[in-house]
C-alpha cells in the first residue's frame, strides 16, 4: 500500500486546530538561502514551524567529498523533530511554496526515520492556501518537545560505490529528477561538472505536476514511471538528482502511485562529481 499522502489546503484549513498537528513550512530558494526564513518571518499558515533545508534537513558539507545537501545525522534530525513537537503518532504536514521538492525532502526523512504514517504533503503548497484565500499570519508557535524515536532504514539509502558497482546492470533503473538541460550537461548552474550518471534516465521532477502545481492523478504517475522503468525490477529502482532533494519528489511521487520507497542516492549528482575517478555522461 503507498504511504505517500496528500492534503488540499481546505482539508488542512478544517484540521489546523485538531490535537497532535505538527506543520512545518519548508520553502527555501537554492539561489536564496535566506528566502525561506525571511518569507515564513512575513506570514505563513497559522501554526506552522519553519524548517530550513540547509540548516535542519540537512548535514555540514565536507568540501570535496559530499554534496550539497548531506544527510543530516541522525540524532541531530531526531533531536530537531522532537523540537517541532513530533510524537510516535503525530499528525505531520508539510508544505513548501508550491511544487514540494523541500517538502518532499522532509517527507522522506521522516520516511526514512520509520515514520510513514500520518505524515502529508499540502498539494500544490502554499500557493495552494493562498488561492483558496486562506489566512496567514507571522506568529511563532510556541510546541512542547515531542517524544519521537525513529530509526534509520539502511535500505533506503545507496553510497556511491555502491551505485557504482551497479553501473551497467540490465536490471538497474536509475531515475535523474534534474532538468534534461542539466541532464545532458548542456547547462550546469549549480555544480562544477556538468552531465548525468551513467546509465541514468531523465526523470524531471516537475513532471509528476499538473499545470497547478498539485500532484497528478496516481494512475498517470503509475503509467509515467512504468514506461522509465519497462520490464526491470522495481526492486531495481534508484533516485538521485542534484543534491539529495528534488530526487524526493519522485520517490513521493513513486510512493503515491503505488510504487514501494526505492532507494535515494542522497549525495547524488553534487557528490558524485567530487571523485574524478567516477564516469560521466552527457546527451541523451
Amino acid at each position: 500500500m503507498p504511504f505517500a499522502q496528500l492534503l488540499s489546503a481546505d482539508a488542512l484549513h478544517a484540521r489546523l486546530n485538531a490535537p497532535g498537528l505538527v506543520l512545518l513550512d519548508c520553502r527555501f530558494a537554492l539561489d536564496a538561502p535566506t528566502y525561506g526564513s525571511r518569507s515564513y518571518a512575513e506570514a505563513h499558515i497559522p501554526g506552522a514551524q519553519f524548517a530550513d533545508l540547509e540548516h535542519d534537513l540537512s548535514g555540514p558539507i565536507h568540501k570535496g567529498v559530499t554534496g550539497r545537501h548531506p544527510l543530516p545525522a541522525v540524532d541531530e534530525l531526531l533531536d530537531k523533530l522532537r523540537s517541532w513537537g513530533i510524537n510516535q503518532d503525530s499528525t505531520v504536514v508539510l508544505y513548501d511554496d508550491g511544487p514540494g521538492a523541500f517538502a518532499a525532502r522532509a517527507w522522506w526523512l521522516l520516511a526514512w526515520l520509520g515514520k510513514r504514517e500520518g505524515v502529508y504533503l499540502l498539494d500544490g503548497g502554499l500557493k495552494a492556501w493562498k488561492d483558496a484565500g486562506l489566512p496567514l499570519n507571522d506568529s511563532q508557535p510556541t510546541v512542547a518537545p515531542g517524544n519521537f524515536a525513529g530509526q534509520a532504514d539502511a535500505n533506503l539509502l545507496l553510497d556511491a560505490a555502491q551505485l557504482q558497482a551497479r553501473l551497467g546492470s540490465t536490471d538497474l533503473t536509475l531515475l535523474d529528477a534534474r532538468a534534461l538541460p542539466r541532464f545532458r550537461g548542456d547547462v550546469e548552474p549549480l555544480d562544477p561538472v556538468a552531465g548525468h550518471i551513467p546509465g541514468a534516465q531523465c526523470a524531471v521532477f516537475t513532471d509528476n505536476l499538473d499545470s497547478d502545481g498539485r500532484f497528478l492523478p496516481a494512475a498517470q504517475l503509475r503509467q509515467r514511471f512504468d514506461a522509465l522503468r519497462g520490464n526491470k525490477p522495481v526492486e531495481s529502482l534508484v533516485a538521485y538528482c542534484g543534491s539529495g532533494v528534488t530526487a524526493c519528489h519522485n520517490l513521493f511521487a513513486l510512493s503515491l502511485s503505488g510504487y514501494p520507497l526505492a532507494p535515494l542516492y542522497a549525495g547524488s549528482w553534487s557528490e558524485w562529481i567530487t571523485d574524478p575517478a567516477r564516469p560521466v555522461a552527457t546527451g541523451d
